[in-house]
């Protein structure tokens, strides 16, 4: 459901101060439930506009812990997508009960990965009344690497690949039974649901009303209408099921973590596991480090080093295919990259003016247009017919473009 649809409840829509104050109350109630008589301190907020993130100290132990609002996202609550604010705690009550709740499979699914051993996961230290807690992990990010050296850009998105080499292979998804998996990071699946039919129209001419002056909401909207209309018409074909694997599904650079520097394996965070093609860990990571550029804005030497780093990576992983079977991967890369992409900057353009949030989401709100024109000059290439690896050297110089 789009985050447009009607708020028909009798009550006051949730709000930003009420909905900190009840997860923060669940997370104190959760450390002492499986912590009983230790100290507990909540330090810092950690800003997302997906769930409640909050450090934690716990009887001197450093943790993360995480509140989910009904598995759906801070701005789709804050909109009263699902109720006013007393529908949201009644029915919040029950979804903790439930066992298939999304951080339950989140914590299920970091103890398999942690049982698998590649790739390394966070430590899961706890889950209650619906709060996972995890022990942090130190060392730089890829993003924090990418932005220091980005003429490592290629061999840290294959040391990365590497390490996801045994859950991508076939017999391992049959680890994960169907009911595990977190359909709702599924980029194809969040598309299809923000941008359906009427409601994703009404969402699109809504964006940045509380973000953007009146002319940037309507070059965004015009813009995005454009490219959702061509990924709707692309996606049926490239992305039809088949030759699903296990994907790690939310590859972020902030959610790469190297304790051991650069030249070691990296501990990754926040687990999305689902079946899908192999090109999507590819692609989400793709978006989100284009996006971390075009926040960022680290001048056109290091932005042309990051994207021939892209170029690179992603050369390396078509070597050993096929031809046919290489477009095909690129295309499906390039279809989910403009996806996700379109997903994760509406989700920021539609957050309330209240909601904080994280550092990069505020500079990629102030260059939507910029973002938009990317994704609508890839889109049109793509969907023109051109050869697969035209389309992805136009979209390497649309990085780089973006990233100026």
């Amino acid at each position: 459901m789009s985050t447009a649809a009607a708020h028909t409840s009798p009550g006051p829509l949730p709000d930003v101060a009420e909905v900190f104050a009840f997860a923060q109350d669940e997370i104190r109630s959760a450390a002492a439930e499986l912590w009983p008589g230790a100290r507990v301190e909540l330090s810092s907020h950690i800003p997302s506009v997906t769930g409640y993130v909050h450090r934690i100290r716990v009887g001197g132990r450093e943790l993360y812990a995480k509140h989910s609002f009904l598995g759906t996202s801070l701005v789709s609550i804050l909109h009263g997508v699902a109720g006013d604010w007393a529908e949201v705690q009644r029915t919040q009550a029950v979804y903790v009960q439930r066992p298939d709740a999304l951080l339950v499979r989140e914590a299920a699914q970091l103890r398999l990965l942690a049982d698998l051993g590649r790739p390394r996961v966070c430590e899961v230290a706890g889950l209650a009344r619906g709060v996972l807690f995890t022990a942090p992990v130190p060392g730089p990010t890829l993003a924090a690497l990418l932005l220091r050296d980005p003429t490592s850009t290629a061999g840290l998105f294959e040391a990365v690949f590497t390490d996801l080499h045994r859950l991508h292979r076939s017999r391992t998804a049959q680890r994960l039974a169907p009911a595990g998996a977190i359909s709702e990071r599924s980029v194809a699946a969040t598309f299809q649901r923000k941008f359906n039919c009427i409601s994703g129209q009404t969402y699109l001419t809504r964006l940045g009303a509380e973000q953007c002056t009146e002319a940037e909401q309507a070059e965004v909207a015009a813009l995005l209408r454009a490219v959702v209309a061509r990924l709707h018409r692309m996606r049926p074909t490239a992305l039809a099921p088949g030759q699903a694997v296990l994907i790690y599904g939310d590859l972020k650079p902030e959610h790469l973590v190297f304790p051991d520097g650069p030249g070691g394996r990296p501990v990754l965070i926040d687990p999305g596991l689902l079946r899908a093609r192999a090109s999507v860990d590819a692609a989400k990571l793709t978006s989100r480090t284009v996006l971390l550029l075009a926040s960022a804005r680290p001048g056109a030497t290091a932005a042309e080093q990051i994207a021939d780093g892209l170029g690179a990576f992603a050369e390396q992983r078509m070597r050993a295919m096929a031809p046919k079977a290489a477009r095909s991967w690129l295309r499906e890369l390039l279809i989910v990259w403009l996806m996700d992409t379109v997903n994760i900057l509406t989700t920021f353009l539609s957050a309330p003016a209240t909601l904080p949030l994280p550092p990069r989401g505020r500079p990629l709100v102030e260059r939507a247009v910029a973002v938009c024109t990317m994704t609508d000059r890839i889109s049109t290439a793509l969907g023109s017919g051109l050869d697969a690896h035209r389309v992805w050297d136009t979209a390497l110089g649309e990085t780089k473009a973006v990233a100026g």
